[in-house]
């Protein structure tokens, strides 16, 4: 579509809800001359919109009951409603700051004490909260729903055989971005797994982690990693999905085609990687069907089955051993390599499909192409807006850089109007400095797709130092809006000379949070 003048974009896009899908266009990435919102901040503290207040739900180290506690570097939240009221509140863990969990300190001696504790701080949380009579969310103590998946606990691998001599992998971790699924239960994601195991490679070859678990632990095989984990969080029952392939999955999306197959997808959150698309064969199931990738220069989904490509049948054994080594086979079918895909999100209204592709330091490798610093986000457009089209168009929905006034986009989430809300990770090592030091920290961004301020991004939060924001959830009367604040002073280098102090103050040790937003501005953009 070609680019629309001013006038028109904003004429356009106040009529976008009312006309079939496809009908988004590129997003004018204005800077706005804002009514509202924050200027980029370096200040250690969660700061937010005039209208925006923010209190504490969750923090590393709560008790949850149980003998369970709170785990570290919290990620992706989801809510699943109760009955009496209430919600489950998953929360995914990502990874441990050796430093603040276990106290070891990287090139000196480990002990396999320390190697647990981190072990332990990883997974996901489910935690039962309820609202009180202010209005404020606080943790339902002791409930009989509050537990903990960690890198120890024993989940089943759905597959068609057993992997590396097992058909389950012990624990979970690297758990990043997610989904839920329409049938209630949670999709958690294992991205970066390899710092943690190593890997494996088709051709044989190892790589050794980062982490050095494997000196600790022979429980742990690269290839029971990098899947989504299904979790029912009424019971904690999980199992491991091998049917939607093994990579550092960011996210996996659910949703329906027009004839309410179950289709998913997800992107492989790695440099010149790519995004996939499953789809389910068994009614709301995930663990039987095809999957496909994105080849985005000619808008095709090319199948991985291996049955239908030659290519894939000279060089794997079976179907399982694709979705094991799913980055081999789609580079071997011409998938389009992608600058990190991260958060995948399907427009409440459109159907559309938009992923963060947030940045890629070092496209050498990808003709004709040049580094891309401050990312953007890709909207795909499914052929007469229906999931099971194996043909689709792709624009540039949002454009990083400081025209737009953000960089490197993460995670994605829409509002009930419609309304775009992205949180930025520009990296630790990064941050404040060329080519990033005029967006500073990190930050929550809100980006309107229809009425007069279309196309325009307004800053709403700024995260305390070296902090990334994650995991926006909104309640289900859209008055609240649920936010991980992940890894805040994770640039310390030791006890004594800590970056940040959030979210206690004074001398306190940095401690990874979810917090809960309210206030008049945020039931002011809910009623458009």
């Amino acid at each position: 579509m070609k680019n629309l003048d001013r006038r028109s974009f904003v004429k356009f896009m106040g009529g976008a809800f009312a006309v079939a899908p496809g009908i988004f266009g590129l997003i004018s990435c204005q800077r706005s001359e804002a009514s509202f919102g924050i200027s980029p901040t370096n200040l250690d503290n969660l700061v937010l919109a005039d209208g925006l207040d923010y209190k504490l739900l969750l923090k590393w180290g709560d008790d949850l009951g149980n003998g369970e506690s709170f785990g570290f570097n919290n990620d992706y939240t989801a809510l699943v409603p109760l009955e009496n009221g209430s919600s489950l509140m998953w929360v995914n863990h990502e990874y441990a700051d050796p430093l603040f969990v276990s106290g070891y300190r990287r090139g000196g001696p480990r002990t396999l004490k320390q190697v647990d504790k981190e072990m332990y701080a990883l997974g996901g949380s489910i935690v039962e909260i309820k609202q009180d009579k202010s209005g404020d969310w606080k943790q339902v103590e002791n409930s009989k729903y509050n537990r903990r998946l960690t890198a120890k606990t024993k989940i089943p691998l759905a597959a068609p055989r057993k992997i590396a001599g097992k058909d389950f992998g012990v624990g979970t971790f690297g758990n990043c971005a997610g989904g839920v699924t329409p049938w209630g239960t949670i999709l958690t994601c294992e991205e970066n797994y390899d710092a943690f195991v190593g890997e494996l490679h088709h051709d044989g070859r190892k790589e050794s982690s980062r982490l050095g678990w494997e000196n600790f632990s022979k429980d742990h095989h690269p290839h029971h990693y990098g899947w989504v984990v299904e979790v029912n969080p009424r019971t904690g029952e999980s199992k491991k999905l091998t049917s939607i392939g093994r990579y550092a999955h960011e996210c996996c999306t659910v949703t329906r085609s027009k004839d309410g197959t179950v289709v998913a997808y997800s992107g492989d959150d790695r440099a010149n990687e790519f995004i996939y698309k499953f789809v389910s064969s068994k009614k709301d199931s995930l663990e039987v069907g095809e999957l496909f990738v994105a080849d985005i220069i000619n808008g095709k989904w090319l199948s991985l089955d291996i049955n239908k490509n030659k290519i894939l049948k000279s060089t794997f054994k079976d179907q399982l051993e694709i979705q094991i080594h799913c980055r081999k086979a789609a580079r071997l079918i011409g998938a389009t390599p992608c600058d990190r895909p991260e958060d995948i999100e399907i427009h409440p209204t459109s159907g559309e499909v938009f992923v963060a592709l947030t940045n890629n330091y070092n496209r050498k490798d990808l003709k004709n192409s040049k580094n891309n610093f401050f990312g953007k986000v890709l909207k795909i457009s499914p052929e007469n807006g229906d999931h099971l089209s194996m043909n689709f168009s792709s624009s540039d929905a949002v454009i990083g850089g400081e025209e737009s006034g953000i960089a490197c986009p993460d995670n994605l989430a829409f509002d009930k109007l419609g309304n775009l809300w992205v949180t930025n990770d520009i990296s630790g090592s990064l941050m404040n400095k060329p080519p990033y030091e005029k967006f500073k920290n990190n930050g929550l961004y809100y980006i309107p797709l229809s009425g007069k301020n279309a196309g325009k991004t307004f800053q709403v939060a700024s995260a305390p130092n070296d902090a990334e924001l994650t995991g926006v959830t909104f309640s289900e009367d859209y008055k609240t809006l649920f936010l991980s604040v992940q890894h805040p002073g994770e640039k310390s280098k030791s006890m004594d000379k800590l970056t940040s102090n959030w979210p206690d103050g004074g001398n306190s040790i940095p401690r990874p949070s979810v917090v809960q937003i309210r206030g008049e501005l945020l039931d002011k953009l809910m009623k458009g």
